[in-house]
């Protein structure tokens, strides 16, 4: 029965086979084999006496296997061995092929989407959903929220290339890129925006609200329907990205709170100023590309570059008091306030050093100040928030000292109206207020304002 089958199926083998040292080689385990079968059998067949031993590399030639020869042998085994090599190398060629696709359109898919540029995104809506949030944080929905922000800016930025694909094309800062490089279809960009635009709005408006839902489609329809075009149209594109820039922190803040108030508008401000200083040092120093791709912008008609770091200079300037609308606003402490009034100078030193001198570096300089002044700024307002509990705390000491905050020689009565007070003199001069008294209200609003009762 075991010779039967052995010699069916080497029938089956192809005789092709690769080239081998020595015959010893491969009979070596072929003997091996009959070696095993021979001692699983109780009783060896008539033909083989019982003297006869298998271990001798000749006693498979004297089995009546079919082989005539030694080479008969080698063949059929190397072929055995070849036909097991090239399944495995075909499967194994497979396998690499789907790595190496996935891996493609892996790196398509991100180059598209500018992975980068849609995180700091997704840091600005997250920051604005923190700030929205008052004094307890939903985690979960902040997930939610950084991950439709997440799509729908990748959608927008792959409308953005699909359009531009002839322009990137001439530029030698982005002809590498997925479409002018061919390294992917125009229809299989498209759909590939199309499918996350749609689920990045649809998990905002699950997850989050309408609301946000609504501030997401309304920013991918300006970003990739009126700013894309307008770059080759007017200068005025630079101004129309800012707001496109300055809706995620609002969208972060709607996401969480599901209203827009006065100081959900802080962090879209400083977002929307800071991006002119930050592009007009990139659009300076980009500008040959920029004319080369057919891009309408101001560094182009500025060939003295005066008005391009004038505007960097002066939206530099527009951040300044914005610090101290969120300390007057209750959105941040006084160190908020003191720490992004510095770091408003800081970036604007730089900016009026390029209005001074007009250079290539020093428009590096103000651009990489400009990517230095908004993660600190984030984390400075993130740092010194107020909670809810803190701002109510600060309105219930503006309640119950109303006399700290009206004029000096006035106080209110119960029905509201201002009254002189009479303070007693001792000598001709008024008694003095212990300082404590202001220090108390000013940076310690948790301590209670003594009482003033006995120096009148």
């Amino acid at each position: 029965m075991w010779r039967s089958s052995i010699a069916s199926s080497l029938k089956n083998i192809s005789l092709s086979a690769p080239a081998y040292h020595t015959a010893q080689d491969v009979t070596r385990p072929l003997i091996f084999h009959f070696q095993c079968f021979s001692t699983t059998t109780t009783r060896p067949p008539t033909s083989i006496s019982a003297s006869q031993s298998l271990t001798s590399t000749s006693d498979p030639l004297k089995l009546g296997l079919g082989f005539n020869s030694k080479s008969d042998i080698i063949r059929a085994y190397a072929s055995t061995s070849s036909a097991a090599f090239s399944v495995s190398s075909l499967a194994s060629s497979k396998a690499w092929g789907v790595v190496g696709l996935a891996q493609h359109y892996g790196n398509c898919y991100l180059e598209l989407s500018k992975a980068r540029l849609s995180m700091l995104v997704v840091a600005t809506s997250g920051t604005g959903f923190i700030l929205g949030s008052g004094s307890a944080v939903d985690v979960a929905g902040l997930c939610w929220t950084c991950g439709g922000t997440m799509m729908v800016a990748a959608a927008a930025n792959s409308l953005n290339q699909v359009f531009e694909v002839n322009n990137d094309a001439k530029m030698k800062r982005t002809r590498q890129r997925p479409l002018p490089s061919g390294r992917i279809s125009t229809c299989h960009a498209i759909a590939w925006a199309s499918s996350v635009g749609i689920a990045g709005t649809t998990l905002l408006a699950c997850k989050a609200n309408m609301l946000a839902a609504g501030f997401a489609a309304s920013n991918l329809v300006l970003y990739a329907f009126a700013y894309t075009p307008l770059k080759q149209i007017h200068p005025v594109n630079t101004w129309v990205g800012a707001i496109v820039g300055a809706i995620p922190p609002l969208l972060g803040w709607v996401a969480a709170s599901g209203d827009v108030s006065i100081n959900s508008l802080i962090l879209p401000a400083a977002l929307y100023f800071w991006q002119i200083p930050h592009f007009m040092a990139l659009a300076y120093m980009c500008r040959n590309d920029y004319a080369a791709g057919g891009y309408k912008m101001i560094s182009l008609l500025d060939a003295s570059g005066q008005r391009t770091s004038l505007i960097a200079l002066r939206n530099c300037l527009y951040l300044i008091p914005l610090g101290f609308f969120a300390y007057d606003w209750g959105l941040a402490s006084g160190w908020f306030c003191m720490e992004s009034s510095i770091l408003t100078l800081a970036i604007s030193a730089t900016a009026f050093s390029f209005y001074r001198d007009r250079t290539m570096q020093k428009a590096r300089r103000m651009f990489y100040a400009s990517l230095l002044y908004l993660p600190v700024f984030m984390s400075g307002i993130l740092l010194h928030r107020l909670s809810d509990d803190q701002q109510h705390l600060d309105a219930n000491n503006s309640d119950r000292f109303p006399e700290l905050l009206s004029l000096p020689g006035t106080a209110i009565d119960d029905n509201g109206h201002h009254n002189e007070v009479r303070t007693r003199q001792v000598n001709g001069v008024s008694p003095r207020r212990p300082p404590v008294a202001y220090a108390s209200y000013a940076p310690f609003p948790f301590l209670p304002a003594p009482s003033y009762d006995s120096y009148r």
